[in-house]
């Protein structure tokens, strides 16, 4: 079903946007109802992230027209696009012809609820915090797309991008040279493999989206954390790759998306990142 955009959401996810880029004073965002506030702003946008999911790949304006049931035609109401709630009640289907509504559309809410929660109690009542939470919800909306489509649209990496430079401003790493030479990196080392890979086997094994999207986790990561992410996107990536071809019969030239590897990683090191990374120092100097 058409992902959910009621005007009252969209201008609550530009709301979310605007804090970010205006960068508010920390003072603004210190208040005791932090978490509930970072849980529910992210299911807003969570339902954002789903009109972003169905229409970019499409080319699509994600602003007008509204949302319809693509059934029976009928216009999505202000009170069936509640977050959650409006699926719960509704049973999973519209209300006007009773046609299922995909179970994807709350997961999403609900998962980018959860990661606005957690970042909330990890880094606290902070910019960087508000940073993050819209760094992991463009990697899920990357994520998914690129699940469906094989996709990575510019219209969220090249931002994407630019966004991170602005955030090495802020105090903490990466530093605004550390943030541009690992974009810089990051899109060369990609590019470079992308290149080799296809004068060896005549096969495009990284498009140019993975190029771009592995310059926007550099960006925004550093050069550290970016190498962890590739780690982990390329661990998971070959352990499902093996079980398509154990399980499934696929073979070796079965296409998989990366960049939702990467984005799923991407979201994981943002969580766990500087632990591993510290963990890892560690082992090497004993």
């Amino acid at each position: 079903m058409t992902p959910p955009e009621q005007d009252g959401k969209i201008l609550a996810a530009n709301g979310i946007c605007r804090v970010l880029a205006s960068f508010l004073p920390q003072e603004a965002l210190e208040t005791p109802l932090w978490p509930a506030t970072a849980l529910a702003a992210g299911l807003i946008v969570g339902s954002f992230a789903n009109v972003c999911i169905h229409r970019l790949p499409l080319r699509q304006s994600v602003v007008t027209p509204r949302s319809r049931c693509p059934a029976c035609g009928a216009p999505i109401t202000a009170r069936d696009n509640i977050p959650l709630l409006s699926y719960a009640l509704l049973g999973g289907r519209c209300r006007g012809c009773r046609a299922p509504i995909s179970l994807r559309y709350p997961a999403v809410e609900g998962a980018n609820g959860l990661l606005y929660l957690g970042l909330a109690w990890q880094l606290g009542p902070t910019l960087h915090a508000v940073v993050m939470m819209a760094f992991t919800t463009a990697l899920l909306v990357l994520s998914l797309i690129d699940l469906d489509h094989y996709l990575l649209p510019n219209v969220i990496t090249l931002p994407g991008i630019a966004a991170g430079l602005a955030a090495s401003l802020l105090p903490g790493p990466p530093t605004p040279l550390g943030s541009a030479l690992s974009a810089a990196g990051g899109y060369v080392v990609f590019l470079g493999v992308a290149r080799a890979w296809r004068g060896l086997r005549n096969v495009d094994a990284l498009g140019e989206g993975d190029w771009k999207m592995a310059a926007m986790l550099g960006a925004f990561l550093g050069w550290q954390q970016m190498l962890l992410t590739v780690f982990l996107a390329a661990l998971a990536g070959t352990a499902v790759g093996l079980g398509l071809i154990a399980f499934r019969g696929r073979t070796g030239q079965h296409k998989l998306p990366f960049g939702t590897f990467l984005g799923f990683a991407g979201i994981a090191v943002v969580f766990i990142g500087e632990r591993l990374v510290a963990w890892y120092a560690g082992l090497l100097h004993g």
